[in-house]
């Protein structure tokens, strides 16, 4: 199934001006335009000349946001032995949840749960594969829904930053590493959207993987629920400053990379 971009200009216009605390009368005032005409591009009435004086005042990148609108920033279809995603619904969105494995010992680690883990479920038996761990990302509903279940079925251990504890799960400090059969998974604090958001980063496959939870979308971000500064700022050091060929999975939205996302994501281009 091909998974559709998680946010539109609007989205990221809103998540913008929510995280820097701007009005449409201060975005405009600032843009040097009416304030009905900033009124009108967050309602998603397209207009370029006033969508590149808002990315300004924003402190977005106005080409990326441009291509956004227009269609033209997709991220190329991705596909990578040893690794499988599941998108569920859950209310209107869809929410993603990964596997990988190391297919010659024939186990796997599980990132997120989504909504419903049938699937992957299912796809751990057609595959023969044993899940040694299940690693939450963050710990909002959309992704640990089916945490009690997914540990339940499988007898994996559950792990989540120390800094966001939940029950069921063993705490880590950031920075902790695991072994799973050729795999080596690592630990990197992305906060901002939550206050434990985790970044795990996985080597052993045939280029690196990075899951990223709501840390980042493709050509987006989650958003700074808790802090929009320190969102952006770990993007960057966290992320961003991995090799630009690692496939960064998000909590939402299609697979894209560190490449992709540093032409043409409007928050961090």
């Amino acid at each position: 199934m091909k998974i559709p971009l998680e946010d539109s200009f609007v989205d990221v216009l809103r998540k913008a001006m929510v995280g820097l605390l701007k009005s449409d009368a201060l975005v405009a005032e600032k843009a040097g335009l009416q304030v009905s005409a900033v009124v009108a591009l967050r309602n998603g009435v397209w207009d370029e000349p006033v969508a590149r004086s808002v990315a300004k005042v924003l402190s977005l990148n106005a080409d990326a946001l441009v291509a956004l609108a227009e269609g033209r920033s997709v991220p190329p279809g991705i596909e990578v032995t040893g690794l499988a995603g599941f998108s569920t619904p859950f209310g209107d969105m869809l929410v993603n949840s990964y596997l990988v494995w190391d297919a010659t010992v024939g186990e796997a680690v599980a990132f997120d749960t989504g909504a419903d883990c049938s699937a992957m479920l299912d796809f751990l038996t057609a595959q023969r594969l044993k899940l040694k761990a299940l690693f939450l990302t963050h710990t909002h509903g959309d992704h640990v829904f089916e945490l009690d279940r997914l540990c339940a079925k499988t007898g994996a251990t559950a792990f989540v930053n120390a800094l966001e504890p939940l029950d069921g799960c063993e705490l880590f400090p950031t920075g902790r590493e695991w072994s799973v059969g050729a795999l080596q998974i690592g630990s990197r604090l992305t906060w901002g959207h939550s206050k434990g958001g985790t970044t795990y980063v996985v080597r052993g496959l045939e280029r690196p993987v990075a899951v990223v939870g709501d840390a980042l979308f493709a050509a987006s971000v989650g958003g700074g629920k808790v802090s929009y500064v320190d969102a952006l700022r770990t993007n960057r050091e966290e992320i961003l400053s991995l090799p630009k060929e690692t496939v960064l999975c998000p909590g939402h939205g299609p697979l894209t990379t560190v490449a992709w996302e540093s032409q043409w994501n409007a928050f961090l281009a």
